[in-house]
């Protein structure tokens, strides 16, 4: 449960599309590339399996139908309920799935100048479905169970789909599909400029929201806008200072969000890596090594993490270990080292 007692239980058997690729973010920063290899033929696997576009999760054989099921007779760790069976966010259109597969196989692509001609088919037909339902409403990375909203975050990651789709097709010598991607890119990067910020320059959690959300950190990450741009400064600095609990990141705020389920939840691990990596990028290092040592310190006895964590008792929460929390450490941890390697060698040499 994500809460003692509470009713956010969810049933993770599965494999998350977007989980995994975050996961393989973090392995590709220590330069491990054999998983993402036999990740990306398991997308292809699904993939050629399925007629349409490819669903957030599947079972770990590939199979993709994971009903959800509600045990009413059963309670669940501390009296959670209720106590859940597969899971309905399978069906969900979550348009972020399609920038985290590309940018993933971006990354692991240009390093080494090889791309699997089995997988180029795929990644063509996630680009075009992005090219072709990014003005559309979803659910968005949270999966929220409320009503489907213009997530600034889905709009987003559409970009990185067509982006790193065009740099693909750039690589591969096809520079009028190039072309044609660069063209809806560009299209996506100015609606959200125009659409996702509030009056004090602030990405929000969707077009003509207030509320922020967590996930927007990656926007300099992922290359959407440079660090030094001052919405993406003023983004870091309100999710640091207006959605965090004792210095510990929420995804959101409940009370704000129509995720459609009642109660709270722990501050989210994945977030609060993002935001060391986030402060790194705009040049709080000092505020960013803070954090990271205070991440680093609440770790188990076994230093693994949870999804999430009580901020207040330091309770671990939801699932766990939970992989892509981990991974985001690893990637915290590096930006943070870099940038201290940097400031050491830019600092002059004491005389002799």
């Amino acid at each position: 449960p994500e809460t003692p007692r509470g009713e956010r239980n969810w049933d993770y058997r599965y494999s998350w599309i977007r989980d995994s690729t975050f996961a393989l973010w973090g392995l590709y920063t220590l330069g491990l590339d054999y998983e993402a290899n036999d990740f990306f033929s398991f997308i292809a696997d699904v993939a050629e399996n399925d007629d349409d576009d490819i669903q957030v999760m599947y079972r770990v054989s590939g199979e993709p139908k994971i009903d959800e099921e509600v045990l009413g007779h059963l309670s669940g760790y501390e009296g959670a309920y209720p106590v859940r069976i597969g899971n309905a966010a399978a069906l969900q259109r979550q348009h972020d799935v399609w920038g985290v597969v590309l940018d993933s196989v971006y990354l692991h692509t240009k390093s080494r100048d090889y791309l699997s001609e089995r997988l180029w088919p795929v990644l063509v037909r996630l680009v075009e479905a992005a090219a072709t339902h990014w003005r559309e409403p979803d659910r968005g990375m949270w999966e929220v169970r409320g009503a489907p909203q213009h997530f600034t975050v889905s709009k987003m990651m559409c970009w990185v789909a067509l982006d790193r789709g065009r740099r693909l097709a750039q690589m591969r010598g096809d520079a009028k599909t190039a072309a044609r991607w660069r063209a809806v890119a560009e299209e996506i990067h100015a609606e959200v400029c125009e659409k996702g910020v509030d009056h004090r320059g602030v990405f929000t959690q969707y077009y003509g929201s207030k509320a922020l959300d967590a996930s927007l950190l990656l926007i300099p990450l992922l290359g959407f806008l440079p660090a030094a741009d001052e919405r993406v400064k003023a983004t870091v600095l309100a999710i640091a200072d207006e959605l965090t609990v004792d210095g510990l990141v929420l995804r959101y705020r409940t009370e704000e969000t129509d995720d459609g389920v009642s109660g709270t939840e722990g501050a989210f691990l994945i977030c609060s890596f993002w935001l060391v990596s986030a402060l790194v990028e705009i040049g709080e290092l000092s505020r960013a090594r803070q954090l990271c040592e205070r991440l680093l310190s609440l770790a188990s006895p076994l230093d693994l993490y949870a999804e999430e964590i009580d901020p207040v008792s330091g309770r671990h929460l939801g699932n766990f270990p939970q992989a892509f929390t981990h991974l985001a450490l690893i990637n915290a941890v590096m930006y943070v080292i870099r940038a201290e390697d940097a400031e050491a060698y830019a600092r002059p040499s004491p005389s002799t």
